[in-house]
């Protein structure tokens, strides 16, 4: 085992392409090993594509097409420019084990040329300038497509960053700048400012007493972000090849990036609608707009303030910090909208692959299935959580505007003792729709479509499995959270009764119901 992948080392043996290759692949030679020191599996062509296209210094990747030709049974070999790719796979990524294996490679490739000439010396074969033009039908033209730079790809560059192997980038990348908006609002002044309606209630609209700004961005967002990256980093390293391997008699052509890349079209949708609409409209509608006439018509918050109280920030420090917030939040929800794109994408991916091997029924295999299933299901099951809490800050945010409430943990509070301790006053609203109550309901709703997708596509590979009913009452407790702020007296305790159940569904998912276990050493899943 070298660096974590099973290696395999030159035999020296006089075999052409074809043989040599054929039993590093049924071996699984440069594969992931487990702790035993054994391959996860054979290579297929769809395991094998990806994983060249995955080394770094390859940019172009490979074709699949080329992949599949040296599977086959037939007289076409590999390229110089493929062999040395190919040695690096088998290789490990340890520069002399690939220079030893470049070297056994071009060796067979030369016996395969040879073997070919040997049955073709009747005929003469056309006189070709480049040995690999013959090599694999249409070379010329995939080592061109493949030398080619790519055109950009935004859902590749999406997944990208959900996807290069940290689980801290994302989240800590979030946090940090949500942190440094938090400090310069401090600078300017507008950390905790209050001011007074014309009815005369004093209300707190300092940015760092806006849930929708600080704990969504601090807490629930980071969370989902880091529960999302992984989910995808165990599908793509552990959950898909071992997937593929139960089902290695399917025909699986159809890698993970090109499934990702299917929906390139929902990407672009995506970005426009967060970076165009929610983030540039709104803010020239929402604050540029109010900010420059001096009146709004929207509530007073953190963004508008600067209308009631210019002694305090000028409109143009207000105009400058909130382009800066809106850009941030724009760019922070469409990594969100790309976090649940692939999470139903993760989940469509299992599916297929399960189709193609529907009926193995066997017990080893049901086992391992049943265990990748859960682990995505517990997965998804955690982002859901985190959606819905960004969600229900959105609308407390929005609700507490309109309230006659002081603050929003004076509301919260005050709504809790009223019903508990029959003491205090309710509160008055105005009945008001808001951006951000809108935003909030796509939002929420945008979420629990993965989860359900997840439970019909996926919930039932994961065998009995008690904790997936009370998975949907906890997200069915959380919708109702959702829907009741504001709505009547005693609100607050569905707040609480979702955070308390949240928690405990974050740290175990399955609320105390039993985990599929893999046979031998797969162990449990988490």
């Amino acid at each position: 085992m070298v660096k974590g992948k099973y290696f395999v080392a030159p035999s020296g043996e006089n075999e052409d392409f074809k043989t040599l290759f054929r039993h590093l692949a049924a071996a699984g030679a440069g594969r992931p090993a487990d702790a035993n020191g054994f391959p996860q599996g054979p290579w297929t062509p769809d395991l094998l594509a990806e994983a060249i296209s995955q080394i770094d210094a390859n940019r172009a990747g490979i074709d699949l097409r080329t992949v599949q030709l040296w599977f086959q049974d037939n007289d076409k070999g590999i390229s110089s420019e493929n062999i040395r790719w190919l040695a690096r796979i088998l290789g490990c990524g340890d520069p002399g084990a690939t220079s030893a294996w470049q070297a056994e490679l071009s060796a067979s490739q030369s016996r395969l040329t040879a073997k070919r000439r040997q049955r073709r010396s009747i005929e003469e074969p056309p006189f070709v300038a480049d040995e690999s033009a013959i090599l694999e039908p249409d070379a010329a033209r995939l080592e061109l497509e493949n030398n080619r730079p790519r055109r950009f790809s935004l859902a590749r560059q999406s997944e990208t960053i959900f996807g290069n192997g940290s689980y801290l980038d994302l989240p800590s990348s979030v946090f940090a700048g949500a942190v440094a908006l938090g400090f310069v609002s401090v600078f300017v002044g507008i950390h905790s400012i209050t001011y007074a309606r014309d009815d005369g209630i004093i209300k707190q609209v300092g940015f760092l007493w806006a849930p929708n700004w600080t704990l969504l961005f601090m807490v629930f967002l980071p969370l989902f972000f880091g529960f999302a990256v992984e989910l995808l980093a165990y599908w793509k390293n552990e959950g898909r090849p071992l997937h593929l391997d139960n089902c290695r008699g399917a025909e699986t052509d159809v890698g993970w990036m090109r499934k990702v890349e299917a929906s390139r079209y929902t990407y672009w949708a995506v970005f426009i609608i967060c970076v165009g609409f929610a983030g540039i409209f709104q803010w020239v509608s929402v604050r540029l707009i109010p900010l420059m006439d001096g009146s709004s018509d929207h509530p007073i918050d953190w963004g508008s303030v600067g209308i009631e109280r210019p002694d305090v920030i000028s409109v143009g420090q207000e105009a400058v910090f909130t382009g800066v917030a809106y850009l941030y939040m724009s760019l922070c929800f469409y990594l969100f909208f790309v976090g649940l794109i692939l999470l139903y994408t993760v989940s469509h991916d299992f599916w297929e692959i399960a189709q193609e091997n529907k009926d193995d029924h066997s017990p080893d295999a049901s086992n391992r299935t049943a265990s990748i299933s859960d682990r995505i299901v517990r997965g998804v099951f955690r982002c859901t959580l985190m959606g819905l809490f960004v969600a229900i800050c959105m609308k407390l945010e929005a609700g507490y505007l309109v309230t006659d409430s002081t603050s929003v943990p004076g509301w919260l509070a005050d709504d809790t003792f009223l019903v508990l301790l029959q003491h205090g006053e309710s509160f008055s609203a105005k009945n008001y729709i808001s951006p951000t109550q809108y935003t909030s309901l796509i939002i929420g709703l945008a979420t629990i479509v993965p989860f359900f997708y997840t439970l019909f596509r996926v919930g039932p590979d994961s065998g009995p499995n008690a904790g997936l009913s009370k998975m949907i009452a906890a997200i069915l407790i959380l919708v109702v959270a959702y829907v009741s702020i504001g709505a009547f007296n005693g609100f607050s305790i569905l707040i609480w009764t979702a955070i308390l159940i949240s928690v405990f569904g974050l740290v175990d998912p399955g609320y105390g119901s039993r985990k599929p276990a893999d046979e031998g050493d797969n162990g449990v899943v988490s």
